[in-house]
């Protein structure tokens, strides 16, 4: 099995050259390169910064990011999935190297899939998989490096008899076009799905059964949560306000993550839209919370994304 922290001491340096020490004048931010929280890491930045904060945020491997929130170098996190991530950064929580600060998403899930196709040919569960190997090239289609711990697991514990296959780890993207193309021909592949996403609007796909040991119950059912450095809260309590209250839901991720994928918008301009098209948000999330000059927080959120004019 691969070693996820494998990318650790490529990257751990960036994280720290971007942020002297820690103040609240900024908020240090990460996400994996999953468009779900490029997403919500974007509708975050505009509300930050639309409370007069800088908003910063890298695209970093699980493991550096869980890492650098341990050693102080990022102030919030929005990805944590429960539990697909427990098995392999659930200690960070329990050794209180991290402070979590709330569930931010329910109704997810995470696990592997195949097209309808291939589930309508008996590809029903993990164990259906080895037996048409040769159809599925003995190849699992995952994402980035760091985020396909799951799957190699199983494969180097030779369960479901997948110890000869692989995964090919590229990205989101690359595994969706990937996907694309398979679903084109009609050829076999299963891949890593989750949940929101607009794969399960733009694929008919189906989940695979069987993964409870490494996904989860019920197809990876997950929820999503918040996690911070250590004492982030005590230290900048406004913004520890905010991250506490900020939630998100399936339709509102779905929404914005089209807004990516489809139409290309970068995280804060599809973050943006979102919040826009869906101003009711704002209200519960900065109830209590002001700006960095101390002034209505609602108000300024507001203006910023021009929803008086």
């Amino acid at each position: 099995m691969k070693n996820p922290n494998f990318v650790l001491s490529l990257v751990v340096t960036f994280a720290g050259t971007t942020s002297a020490l820690a103040n609240c004048d900024s908020v240090r931010m990460a996400e994996p390169g999953w468009t779900d929280l490029a997403l919500t890491t974007g509708i975050a930045s505009v509300v930050v910064e639309g409370l007069g904060y800088e908003a910063r945020s890298n695209v970093l491997g699980p493991s550096v990011i869980y890492e650098s929130l341990a050693n102080d170098d990022l102030d919030v996190f929005l990805g944590y999935w429960d539990p697909a991530m427990a098995e392999f950064f659930s200690s960070y929580v329990e050794d209180e190297k991290v402070d979590v600060l709330r569930q931010n998403l329910s109704g997810a899930k995470y696990t592997l899939a195949v097209p309808q196709y291939v589930y309508d040919a008996g590809v029903h569960d993990f164990a259906d998989l080895a037996a048409h190997a040769d159809k599925f090239g003995s190849t699992f289609y995952g994402i980035e490096p760091g985020s396909n711990v799951q799957t190699m697991a199983m494969i180097e514990s030779n369960d479901f008899d997948l110890g000869g296959w692989n995964v090919v780890e590229s990205s989101e993207q690359g595994m969706l076009a990937q996907v694309r193309r398979a679903v084109s021909r009609e050829d076999w592949v299963v891949f890593l799905a989750w949940a929101p996403h607009p794969m399960n609007v733009e694929f008919d796909i189906a989940y695979l059964s069987g993964g409870d040991a490494y996904f989860g119950p019920e197809f990876g059912a997950a929820t999503v949560h918040t996690h911070s450095r250590v004492g982030y809260s005590d230290e900048c309590p406004n913004l520890g306000k905010l991250f506490s209250q900020i939630a998100f839901d399936v339709d509102m991720e779905n929404e914005g993550m089209g807004y990516i994928l489809n139409d290309g918008d970068d995280p804060t301009d599809a973050g943006t839209r979102v919040l826009q098209n869906n101003p009711g948000y704002l209200e519960s999330w900065l109830e209590g919370v002001e700006t960095k000059d101390g002034q209505n927080g609602l108000a300024a959120v507001r203006a910023h994304l021009d929803l008086d004019s």
